[in-house]
């Protein structure tokens, strides 16, 4: 096939994973206005889409060579950091506009950085010092207004709170899964958080909102498992594989984006013009950290492993290790 067109197709896998992520926040609000609960989101989601990933790891060998305690780091991660970093995203969008929650998740990268540089792994310079002053004035204007006049502390404060929470996971799984390829740590990472919310329905004794959840809501859980997780993260590792992480990272800036149009769309959710400008800016210092730069160490980054997300799909942009993002 001819160079230019594989690179024209990686970037439209880049770009469809990008909106399948964006999308996630609809989905997940659309299930809510179904009846569906947080709970039971989190445990369909992460069960199916764990399934789902599971199964194709296997016939396709991913697994194979992998430690035994690559593996199990990879379930943990999953365990404690994704089920902690989806649980606070899909806890806010109860309480919150989709624009705004993905505006605050998409804190990460900047934080991701400035973590990096706190801990030595990256050198400070002009340009990072650009970006976190640029994410700092941003975020600054994006909470300044009320979204659709729905603004709510506790919600801005999970939201925000996915964010550390999905760095903190980010720069762990930098050190710790780089024997584990991208398609099995995604795997293992959503059976992990799974586990976690099995066993927390089953300690609440919730199971029986599994039985309440009406037609409409069985579908808006099977569009988001299985378009905004699943499909979402191999397009990512298809799109990456022919256009390499840089531009990939570059080109999955579009999901804040598309969670942003398809709320407005859907549910009448706006922005204010102050909070418009905020979110431009954090979204310019987000591509000031995804450009091309040397790095300390080659090393594979999370985000150069799984999936974005909830991007944990992305990541070489630095791409989330598997996720969405959220």
């Amino acid at each position: 096939m001819n160079a230019t067109i594989i690179v024209l197709v990686g970037a439209l896998f880049c770009l469809l994973s990008a909106a399948a992520f964006g999308a996630m926040a609809v989905f997940g609000k659309l299930s809510y206005d179904e009846g569906v609960s947080v709970d039971a989101l989190l445990l369909v989601r992460f069960g199916l889409a764990g399934l789902v990933l599971m199964t194709i790891a296997l016939a396709r060998g991913a697994f194979r060579g992998i430690p035994r305690g690559a593996v199990l780091v990879s379930l943990a991660m999953g365990v404690f950091g994704y089920a902690a970093q989806a649980g606070l995203y899909f806890s806010a969008l109860t309480r919150i506009d989709a624009s705004l929650v993905a505006l605050l998740l998409y804190l990460y990268p900047i934080l991701v950085m400035a973590g990096a540089l706190l801990l030595g792994r990256e050198r400070a310079s002009r340009r990072r010092a650009w970006a976190l002053g640029l994410a700092l004035g941003g975020i600054i204007l994006v909470l300044s207004g009320t979204a659709s006049g729905r603004f709510n502390l506790t919600g801005a404060l999970l939201a925000a709170s996915a964010a550390v929470v999905y760095t903190c996971y980010i720069l762990v799984g930098d050190r710790t899964t780089t024997d584990v390829p991208p398609l099995a740590l995604a795997a293992l990472v959503c059976t992990g958080a799974f586990s976690t919310f099995l066993v927390a329905t089953l300690i609440r004794g919730t199971a029986g909102e599994l039985t309440a959840i009406t037609g409409p809501g069985w579908f808006w859980l099977a569009i988001l498992s299985l378009v905004s997780t699943v499909a979402a993260i191999l397009l990512f590792f298809a799109g990456m594989a022919r256009v390499g992480p840089s531009v990939a990272s570059i080109l999955s800036i579009l999901e804040p984006v598309v969670t942003v149009v398809s709320a407005a769309l859907v549910f009448g959710e706006h922005l204010s013009p102050l909070q418009c400008i905020g979110g431009a800016i954090v979204l310019s210092a987000v591509l000031i950290v995804q450009w091309p730069h040397e790095r300390i160490s080659a090393r594979r980054t999370p985000s150069q492993s799984v999936y974005g997300g909830e991007n944990g799909q992305h990541e070489g942009r630095s791409v989330p290790v598997a996720a969405g993002v959220e």
